[in-house]
């Protein structure tokens, strides 16, 4: 059983947190939810509806969380999950997620990213020559952040599994399960 630390905050989108939580239980594997603090977070539920430009957003469900990011020894974790919505936005100035997300990218150890989750990375240098995907808009960012965009359902680049949003939660879920149980974890 692998423990796999899931970065989340406020404005996180749903499904791109709760799908992932969910299967990686129904793996076996632990899911930890980390937060800024240890107060469930509130999540949004983006969707695309006929006549918007871009996506609307609508209040959803909270999810409970089990550490606050100044908790998180990053050594007790076999992998990292980033979530979408607009929370990696601001988590990804947040000196301890810094901290966090170096310890897996300098491991080598399974990261997955959702949506708007590559923004953390991004903003931390640590895409440079990787490639990823990313919800489309953000092509621009990854691009300048140094990585190679793919638009598509579930990137592979070693140990980082990417999608583009929650519609593409089976394909990512496949390959990071796979990449979890390739890693160097005993599952």
């Amino acid at each position: 059983m692998a423990r796999v630390l899931v970065l989340t905050a406020d404005a996180a989108e749903e499904l791109d947190s709760m799908y992932p939580v969910f299967r990686l239980r129904e793996g076996g594997h632990e899911a930890v939810v980390a937060a800024p603090s240890t107060r469930a977070v509130k999540l949004v539920v983006h969707d695309f509806e006929p006549g918007w430009d871009a996506y609307t957003e609508k209040p959803g469900h909270q999810l409970p969380v089990d550490l606050a990011f100044g908790q998180v020894d990053p050594e007790d974790y076999d992998a990292l999950v980033i979530p979408g919505g607009r929370a990696p936005e601001y988590i990804r100035l947040d000196p301890d997620v810094d901290r966090i997300v170096r310890h897996f990218f300098d491991n080598g150890l399974p990261v997955g990213t959702i949506c708007h989750g590559p923004q953390v990375p991004a903003a931390l240098g640590l895409l440079r020559g990787r490639t990823t995907a990313a919800y489309p808009p953000l092509k621009f960012d990854m691009e300048q952040a140094g990585a190679t965009f793919v638009d598509a359902p579930d990137v592979v680049d070693g140990a980082m599994v990417s999608c583009r949003g929650w519609p593409d939660l089976p394909e990512w879920s496949r390959a990071f399960m796979q990449v979890l149980e390739r890693s160097s974890v005993p599952v």
